[in-house]
């Protein structure tokens, strides 16, 4: 039964409000948040991308603009892409602020692109 938690909200509501719309409707909305899944944090994440699991790492896809189903040639050009552009060679007589921002981007697109090879078995 796929809507059995609005229904079972909706008696719960019935059974406290005694009959008041307010508490009916309030009892309904849990339970259709509950059917559709609004408490379970594993439902956003996805075995392809185990990074989603944790929101404070970033998107290893997301840095290296690729798509989730990149091929690994695709995910190989982004990679030196990024890195070609970002590289801190590029910019040692810049001022220190930029290499260092220079520096945190080579590393992050480093991490991204060990990450997704780590996932697709690679490494």
């Amino acid at each position: 039964m796929k809507y059995q938690w609005t229904f079972v909200g909706l008696l719960l509501g019935f059974a406290i409000g005694r009959g008041r719309p307010p508490l009916l409707i309030v009892g309904a909305l849990i339970g259709f948040a509950i059917d559709s899944g609004w408490f379970n944090s594993a439902s956003s994440s996805t075995p392809e991308n185990p990074s989603q699991n944790n929101p404070s790492k970033p998107d290893p896809y997301k840095i290296l603009e690729v798509d989730l189903q990149a091929s690994d040639d695709e995910i190989e050009t982004a990679y030196r892409r990024q890195i070609a552009q970002y590289h801190p060679d590029k910019v040692a007589g810049a001022a220190k602020e930029i290499r260092d921002l220079a520096e945190k981007r080579a590393s992050d697109i480093n991490s991204a692109y060990d990450q997704i090879q780590k996932i697709r078995g690679k490494k």
